[in-house]
């Protein structure tokens, strides 16, 4: 605990509805009107912010007098009542979870809300907090550069998810018109999904697009649902229900073949206890003719009531091959972010990790990746593997 006055010190309101629940992300209701009703004295508020070395004086708007509340800033926290304020010492600048819990005795004494955190002292200079009501991590990327005159037919990545919080999805193979990877839905529920984008421009309903800009499924594989998508462009979307494993390698195999003014897409998926690919789905999409062009990876958060969790990937190796049949390993990728990355939210990193890439956002994790920044990966002389399916 550190004790001093604070003179003419930066005030900073990080308000109570860009805080989090944990460590069920609905235990406590968060709105614009505020956190709360308190009830349960196991769950515990956070906000995840940027603070600077110096002096931190933290006071809970809206806090109740009659509660009694532990403010803790990493490991050094403090006991306050409701209309105290906290004192600490930020040794290391960077990104903390600042995390407020209620003292049991008091949980039920009243259903009153808190508004926010107000943060005085020398620590809050430059400080960077989520200032929306969006709560979403930043979504951060993997692009793989391809030459002038490379032609992607097959674009071949593999993925190890470290972390698998719900409304996580881990996006092994993206191009210009599409998606691959798997996904976290629910507690119990875990999806692999391969959608492809429709030709035009409309964002958000599929009734509304033409039947000559529609994407048309071709055909799936056993138990796999296919239908529409919308509100991110719109297209033809399929997914499995498929209960994939944290820590395992998955496996994803893309191949484009031009056809006409159009262009077939298809996505495999290498079932590790089958030892053996599958079909996901085949689409056509219309006003194309091309192969693939922009490949990239991805981690998102798509549910933002628990965008305080980290969610960590590895990604690679990725193969591309072209018409001719040869494949290239890719050992350069670029990290690019989302507008939330670039605004709100800055609690990510990236980079090279032995023959692989690390992608991560979300729990207050940072390493001084920016935008545009380049990296390559360890050239193991590893061989893309022979087992590909064909269409």
């Amino acid at each position: 605990m550190f004790l001093a006055a604070l003179v003419f010190a930066p005030t900073l309101f990080v308000p109570a509805y860009t805080a989090y629940s944990e460590p069920n992300d609905e235990g406590i209701p968060i709105s614009q009107a505020g956190a709360g009703p308190w009830n349960d004295s196991k769950q515990k508020l956070v906000w995840i912010g940027e603070l600077q070395r110096g002096n931190l004086s933290l006071e809970l708007k809206g806090g109740l007098a009659s509660r009694r509340y532990t403010v803790q800033v990493d490991s050094d926290r403090e006991t306050i009542t409701g209309t105290n304020v906290a004192q600490f010492l930020i040794r290391q600048p960077g990104y903390k979870k600042i995390t407020v819990s209620v003292q049991p005795a008091t949980v039920l004494v009243d259903n009153g809300t808190i508004g926010g955190l107000q943060l005085t002292g020398s620590s809050t200079v430059g400080a960077r907090f989520n200032m929306k009501e969006r709560r979403n991590c930043a979504s951060v990327h993997l692009k793989y550069p391809l030459a002038a005159d490379e032609e992607a037919e097959w674009f071949y990545n593999e993925v190890r998810p470290k972390t698998n919080p719900k409304y996580t999805y881990y996006e092994a193979c993206g191009w210009h018109r599409g998606y691959f990877g798997i996904q976290v839905n629910s507690p119990t529920e875990r999806r692999i999904i391969f959608s492809v984008w429709d030709a035009g421009k409309e964002a958000v309903d599929r009734n509304r697009v033409g039947d000559d800009n529609r994407v048309k499924l071709l055909k799936k594989g056993e138990g796999v649902f296919a239908g529409d998508f919308g509100n991110e462009g719109t297209g033809g979307h399929s997914h499995m229900v498929y209960n994939w494993k944290t820590n395992a390698v998955h496996r994803f195999l893309v191949h484009a073949k031009p056809d006409g003014d159009a262009t077939i897409y298809s996505g495999y998926y290498y079932f590790n206890e089958k030892k053996s690919w599958g079909l996901i789905a085949q689409f056509r999409a219309p006003k194309d003719g091309s192969y693939m062009k922009g490949l990239y990876s991805f981690n998102e958060n798509f549910g933002g009531s628990n965008g305080d969790l980290q969610r960590m990937a590895e990604f690679g190796p990725v193969f591309v091959a072209g018409h001719d049949g040869k494949w290239k390993e890719h050992l350069e990728a670029q990290f690019s972010c989302d507008a939330t990355g670039k605004n709100d939210r800055f609690d990510y990193a990236a980079g090279p990790k032995g023959d692989h890439w690390f992608l991560s956002n979300g729990g207050a994790v940072a390493n001084g990746v920016k935008f545009g920044d380049k990296f390559n990966r360890i050239n193991t002389a590893t061989k893309p593997p022979i087992d590909f399916p064909r269409d």
